[in-house]
């Protein structure tokens, strides 16, 4: 399935500096290298921007599936407990991002996110997203949430040329159709991530031009900043100073 054009929020909602931005999608759509690209571009424009893996565990679980003999986890542990420890294991990550986010005040561009395990239960025709969404339900929506669609045959392509994982094209194609059917699609911002890496990053960027131009404010203002509180501090010494004459 070929996505359609990048679907941007009406001009009418402002946007606000974000503290969490959220990358997903199917594997091989390029999850991991825009994430740490974004994070690296938000960080250049002055904000406090730092790349959060939130993984499941899968990809360990399927190296450790391939040196004992075994196809991958879910043939290794079985498809129902593989997906309960990839729903703990993320649960376990999205916290951990979200406590150094509240202590840091960064703004976390998170690889992956709660609705990464929705989409995989869906395409494992599993029947615990109920309770996978009262789990995560604990944790917030990101301010924004992109999604990067990907012809499944184009991501496959990617996936056997990395070569230290495989996954199939009935799933791709069944995790392509799981996003785009769930609820929180709607608020999605969809990102052609057909191309190459500087034209997905590109597109992400332009539906940021708020953080662009607060970064750029903030990065013009910090020494006007500085320079202020330094008179501001030489003025009140002085003042104490001559109080103290008197």
């Amino acid at each position: 399935m070929v996505p359609g054009p990048v679907r941007h929020r009406p001009s009418s909602t402002p946007l606000r500096v974000p503290r969490t931005v959220a990358l997903v999608g199917i594997d091989g759509s390029g999850k991991t290298t825009q994430a740490h690209l974004l994070a690296d571009a938000l960080a250049d424009r002055g904000l406090p921007a730092v790349y959060r893996r939130n993984a499941g565990g899968r990809r360990w679980f399927g190296r450790l599936a391939t040196a004992l003999g075994r196809a991958d986890g879910d043939a290794l542990l079985g498809r129902r407990p593989m997906l309960f420890v990839e729903a703990v294991l993320r649960w376990l990550a999205i916290l951990r991002t979200l406590v150094r986010r509240w202590f840091t005040g960064e703004t976390a561009v998170m690889d992956r996110y709660a609705v990464c395990q929705f989409a995989s239960i869906r395409a494992r025709s599993s029947r615990s997203e109920f309770w996978a969404r009262l789990a995560y339900g604990l944790f917030p929506e990101p301010d924004v949430t992109f999604l990067l669609a990907v012809d499944p045959a184009i991501a496959y392509d990617r996936i056997e040329r990395r070569g230290y994982d495989h996954e199939e094209m009935d799933y791709l194609r069944a995790a392509t159709a799981a996003y785009r059917a769930l609820p929180e699609f709607p608020r999605f911002v969809v990102i052609d991530a057909n191309g190459t890496p500087e034209q997905v990053q590109a597109d992400m960027l332009a539906h940021l031009p708020a953080v662009a131009r607060s970064a750029d404010l903030l990065t013009r203002a910090r020494p006007l900043l500085v320079a202020t509180a330094t008179v501001v501090a030489a003025a009140t010494a002085l003042t104490y100073q001559l109080a103290e004459g008197f």
